[in-house]
């Protein structure tokens, strides 16, 4: 398989008309190998647009939406990020080119085994990935410029909020299916919070933040 006719392929046909258009994220799709990331198995499907199964239930996110992530976060060298949701560690890996540091939480062991030696292998240095579920963050580390939710959520926790920076942001995708939306949250203020909506899309539950049956009585 060729797979740097694959890659342009997924940027030209996935990325671009998903409005991903910053140079500086496309520059990264081109670069980081995402074939290296999937598991072995998976490898010639590695560019195509669907959420590739990992096992235990779990499923990678489509290229277009890692993408469209990082696009939306704007990340600056500078920043310290937290994402939750390891998965196969390739938007770990976009993030860890963009950012200072990023920590990454995933509650699988064995996504985050493989997810850890891919990006450590990559040549990574700056990101840390450690088994957790993620629903507490990381608030021994915390103020964080930005976090990542690489899965969907019913609503963003207040916890996680708490561990931004003022001035900093949260990006989740919000919802039940079929219909959920990516958001932006930033903190404005030490009580106060912005959301912008930025294009609906629907992906698996975060793992530890499936939404408990209502009571009945």
């Amino acid at each position: 398989m060729n797979f740097e006719q694959a890659r342009f392929n997924m940027i030209e046909q996935q990325i671009r008309p998903w409005d991903v258009l910053d140079l500086s994220v496309l520059a990264l799709l081109s670069s980081v190998r995402r074939e290296d990331f999937v598991p072995a198995e998976l490898r010639t499907l590695a560019f195509t647009d669907t959420e590739l199964p990992l096992g235990g239930g779990r499923r990678a996110l489509a290229p277009r939406v890692e993408a469209r992530i990082a696009q939306e976060l704007q990340l600056q060298r500078t920043d310290k990020v937290l994402e939750i949701g390891t998965g196969i560690g390739y938007l770990t890996a976009l993030l860890g080119h963009k950012a200072q540091s990023v920590v990454s939480l995933e509650a699988d062991a064995g996504l985050a085994r493989a997810a850890a030696e891919k990006l450590r292998r990559a040549g990574l240095s700056n990101v840390q990935v450690r088994e957790a579920d993620g629903r507490q963050g990381a608030p021994g580390e915390a103020p964080f410029d930005a976090i990542v939710l690489a899965g969907s959520v019913a609503e963003v926790p207040q916890v996680l909020l708490d561990q931004l920076k003022v001035g900093g942001r949260l990006l989740g995708i919000v919802g039940d299916e079929p219909v959920m939306r990516a958001v932006l949250v930033r903190r404005v203020g030490e009580k106060e919070f912005q959301t912008t909506e930025l294009f609906d899309t629907v992906v698996q539950r975060l793992a530890g933040f499936e939404s408990r049956p209502a009571f009945a009585f």
